[in-house]
């Protein structure tokens, strides 16, 4: 948010914005005076649990920490389009959408473009999911037609639906997926140990080691002492002088093993563009920062596991017999988030540009994850809800589009990369592990920083100038092809 030229109103701002990363930090509801949950208990519960009314308190009491939060973000939101206007441009989000290199306009129509290449594919999951909820739930909680009630699909915000796959897909007796959280329990890894490990990933495309700094002065446990926001983050606090950090609070599981390979992600792109003048260390655009990190989770395949010792040849072979089951795990985190994070900032610019009354801000919310994502509230809301403040990502002022980029650019890159190296098979088998001409090409790319415009960096890396979701389905070609078969005797969309 950028502060008006005015001091009292900087101030104003200042505070507000420290006082609503401590109420999302410190976030915590209780039913009873021995009854409090924070966030990470009510994961656990949104996570594990297969009781719909255990899930839908969890769910709903989460959300209560947003409802004191809507007066401040509002007020935020005022200071903030002052200082964007100080500075020139016309609110808001003018100004966040003005390092994407066109008018925002022209921005906007471009990602929507791209999101209808993918709008089938989404659908065609969101309508199977559906059906096997409907199956496991009933009718009474889940309507075999519409939308999905949000808190049964294994996330708080329905951004991944990874919780869900063993309900929503009947694993055949050939061909299992290897259980990395697992593995990470049977060989007893540390936290420090999965940092290690994704580490050297990056090391095997040729990258710099990391220096002992990082490893010093990172958080990768949760404190007993003090509370603090475990939300995942990546820090370049001085990569000139080496001082990179990654603030995260590590469980051992699949997904965290996933989430350290992204967060290094941004690791390593900073380590990549220290040597551009300050005002070009930064991404191509920020969607460039979130896809490198998600790139490299596409190539956590079975062959990557089997050349880190996490599955035995055997076991490789096995997991790749059934790429069904391997891709519809995948999709379920990559493909469910590209309308969640579409639909974020349409809702966040929508508020930016005063399109709404305050009795608004909640109903134009639903209205938005209806639309997009096929999902709707369990409950009636209640007119003081301010449900999007339960996301870290709205009162922390961080902005969301770049999520959405990294969907798309993710795939971009990694098929670019794949024909790089001469792989020559199905797009979701490549891993770009140890390979150092994909590692080469990649690092030139990140050494640009934001010393060229965006389209120049893509088109150094993909030889087009142009956004596509066509890498995305050339990678979930055989789920789609298998989703088709599934769904064809029921009523799909909402």
């Amino acid at each position: 948010m950028p502060p008006p030229l005015d001091d009292d109103l900087a101030g104003e701002m200042a505070s507000i914005m420290t006082e609503l990363e401590a109420m999302y930090g410190n976030g915590r509801h209780c039913f009873s005076e021995d009854e409090c949950y924070d966030l990470e208990a009510f994961e656990n519960i949104i996570d594990n649990s297969r009781d719909a009314n255990e899930l839908l308190k969890a769910w709903s009491g989460w959300r209560e920490i947003g409802k004191p939060m809507k007066d401040k973000y509002l007020r935020m939101v005022d200071i903030g389009n002052q200082g964007a206007q100080d500075l020139g441009f016309e609110g808001l989000s003018d100004l966040w959408f003005s390092q994407y290199d066109m008018p925002a306009s022209e921005f906007s129509e471009t990602v929507d473009r791209v999101y209808e290449d993918l709008k089938p594919l989404y659908e065609g999951l969101q309508c199977h999911v559906r059906a096997e909820l409907n199956e496991f739930y009933g009718d009474d909680i889940v309507p075999n037609e519409g939308s999905i009630p949000a808190h049964l699909l294994g996330n708080m915000w329905a951004q991944s639906w990874q919780n869900v796959y063993d309900l929503v897909y009947k694993e055949e007796s050939v061909g299992k997926p290897i259980d990395i959280t697992q593995v990470i329990a049977d060989k007893n890894l540390s936290e420090i140990d999965m940092v290690k490990i994704s580490e050297n990933f990056f090391l095997s495309l040729g990258f710099d080691p990391l220096p002992d700094t990082f490893y010093e002065r990172s958080l990768f446990v949760k404190p007993v002492d003090r509370a603090v926001v475990c939300h995942a983050s990546a820090w370049d606090i001085d990569s000139a002088n080496q001082d990179l950090r990654i603030k995260m609070c590590i469980e051992k599981n699949e997904e965290d093993f996933s989430t350290i390979h992204h967060e290094l992600g941004h690791i390593f792109y900073y380590q990549a563009y220290k040597d551009q003048p300050v005002v070009f260390q930064r991404g191509a655009n920020d969607g460039f920062h979130e896809a490198v990190g998600d790139l490299l989770t596409l190539s956590i395949t079975p062959n990557y596991l089997e050349q880190i010792g996490f599955a035995t040849e055997a076991e490789a072979n096995l997991a790749k017999q059934n790429e069904v089951a391997f891709l519809m795990k995948k999709a379920l985190d990559s493909v469910v988030a590209t309308p969640w994070t579409l639909m974020l900032d349409k809702w966040r610019m929508a508020v930016f540009n005063g399109e709404l009354s305050d009795d608004e801000l909640n109903d134009y919310w639903w209205e938005l994850r209806e639309k997009y994502q096929g999902v709707k509230s369990p409950n009636e809301r209640p007119a003081d809800a301010f449900d999007p403040g339960a996301k870290y990502h709205v009162p922390g002022n961080t902005p969301y589009t770049r999520y959405y980029l990294a969907r798309i650019l993710q795939y971009q890159f990694h098929e670019s990369l794949c024909k790089t190296m001469g792989f020559d098979g199905p797009l979701h088998e490549c891993s770009i592990y140890g390979n150092e001409l994909a590692g080469e090409k990649l690092r030139t790319m990140l050494a640009y920083g934001q010393s060229e415009p965006w389209q120049d960096a893509l088109e150094s890396m993909i030889g087009s100038r142009e956004m596509s979701g066509t890498s995305m389905l050339n990678y979930y070609a055989p789920l789609v092809e298998w989703l088709d078969e599934q769904n064809k005797d029921r009523t799909c969309g909402w």
